[in-house]
């Protein structure tokens, strides 16, 4: 009798505490071929809801929650203690010894780092290139204490100087964790922690998020793309389009708070505006030019639309590139405030700080980039850029070329993920 040979098992961990873990997660579980691999994610089951039916197994896991976490960001506190990674690693360890994956792959979950070692499987870790220590990145403060009573400029000065030592501080529970599973320290710098893997992917692009000098095991993946599948709201085929559109979403890590505010100023303008709210409190009653649901597929609401005004994260501006809209960033934390600093930088639109923001300067900021082609055709070219990418066939050459290797052998040769011109 013919034995038929097993396919292998592909694990993929995504860390909830933002959509965009998720949402980069299930994106490439899609991009695997199901007859050629056991297709296993798993995730907190907070955001299940918006994905749907998959033709993959998915396994719940503890995340902390989302409040939780921003308020670790806004606090410019580490984001996991100790007892949180351990409690990650044990359930971490469970997973895997459930499933028996031939490879994880995780999207911010730091314990991976130490449980997949620990039984010996090749991991995976999938992060946005800014926070490599190969990125020529310029670290702005966040929105802290400190930044809104001293005034960004100084507060960036201060900041400058002690962060290698905020840092070290935010490495090293990860780190403390490691040392008493057997494993070495990462170092002193939360880049290691944040990008450690036997193989990194960045989920960027390099003419959007620059490095230099990558080992082999480090290599860009392009972006991962996702819209929420569920339906389009009733009032979708009402929305005039003798103006222009603005999309509207603050996300999963955006200030809730402001978003009444925003919606109060936005309205003001010869717009229509269509507005995700992600479950956030907003204005009542709504003007009638302002639309609102919990969530849009953000694609096709895109399509529409002339301006996104978002949390500045890297899911959302990608996709609106990849529409070429251009983006207006207000935002809170650090990641955001790395990914709109280069999308100004390519003048594809405009970083606001949400710390002490009013709604006039949004109301300004959206009139100029409206107003000014400049930050369209910005947006334009770098969706053609997007368009040279295929992240999904980069992600498919990767996974089965790390399945040839034997754990500890040379890393696989870059893979070929741009579509010639």
């Amino acid at each position: 009798m013919t034995q038929v040979k097993k396919r292998p098992t592909i694990l993929l961990v995504a860390e909830a505490v933002t959509l965009a873990h998720f949402a980069r997660v299930i994106t490439l579980a899609k991009a695997l071929d199901p007859a050629s691999y056991e297709i296993v994610v798993a995730s907190d089951p907070r955001y299940t809801a918006l994905e749907g039916q998959s033709s993959f197994s998915v396994q719940a896991i503890h995340s902390i929650s989302s409040e939780q976490f921003n308020y670790a960001l806004a606090q410019g506190k580490p984001l996991y203690g100790y007892e949180t990674l351990d409690r990650y690693v044990q359930e971490d360890l469970a997973l895997i010894d459930r499933v028996k994956p031939d490879l994880v792959i995780g999207d911010f979950r730091l314990s991976l780092s130490i449980s997949a070692p620990m039984r010996g499987i090749p991991y995976v870790a999938v992060v946005n290139a800014y926070w490599s220590p190969y990125a020529d990145t310029i670290y702005p403060i966040p929105d802290l204490a400190m930044t809104r009573l001293l005034g960004v400029g100084i507060a960036q000065r201060l900041f400058n100087l002690v962060r290698p030592l905020a840092f070290a501080a935010h490495a090293q529970p990860l780190n403390r964790l490691r040392r008493r599973y057997g494993l070495t320290s990462l170092g002193h710098d939360l880049r290691r922690s944040y990008t450690w893997g036997d193989y990194t992917l960045y989920a960027d692009i390099p003419e959007v998020i620059p490095t230099h000098g990558l080992p082999p095991g480090h290599r860009y993946l392009g972006p991962v793309l996702w819209s929420t599948n569920l339906s389009l709201p009733d009032w979708w085929t009402r929305v005039p389009q003798d103006k222009p559109i603005v999309c509207l979403t603050l996300g999963s890590s955006g200030k809730a708070d402001f978003l009444p505010a925003a919606l109060e100023a936005l309205a003001q303008l010869p717009v229509t505006l269509i507005v995700a709210t992600v479950g956030q409190a907003h204005m009542q009653p709504l003007p009638s030019n302002i639309y609102v649901a919990d969530y849009l597929p953000l694609e096709t609401a895109l399509l529409r639309s002339k301006l996104l005004i978002c949390n500045g994260g890297s899911l959302a501006t990608y996709q609106a590139f990849a529409c070429g809209v251009p983006v207006i960033g207000v935002c809170s934390n650090m990641d955001q405030l790395l990914n709109m600093s280069a999308v100004q930088r390519l003048r594809a639109g405009i970083l606001l700080r949400v710390g002490g923001l009013k709604p006039a300067s949004l109301y300004n900021a959206a009139s100029v980039v409206l107003n000014t082609p400049a930050y369209a055709n910005a947006a334009a070219c770098l969706g053609q850029v997007l368009r040279r990418y295929d992240s999904g066939q980069c992600f498919r050459d990767t996974v089965a070329a790390i399945l040839e290797q034997p754990l500890g052998g040379p890393p696989p040769r870059e893979c070929v993920h741009t579509i010639p011109a």
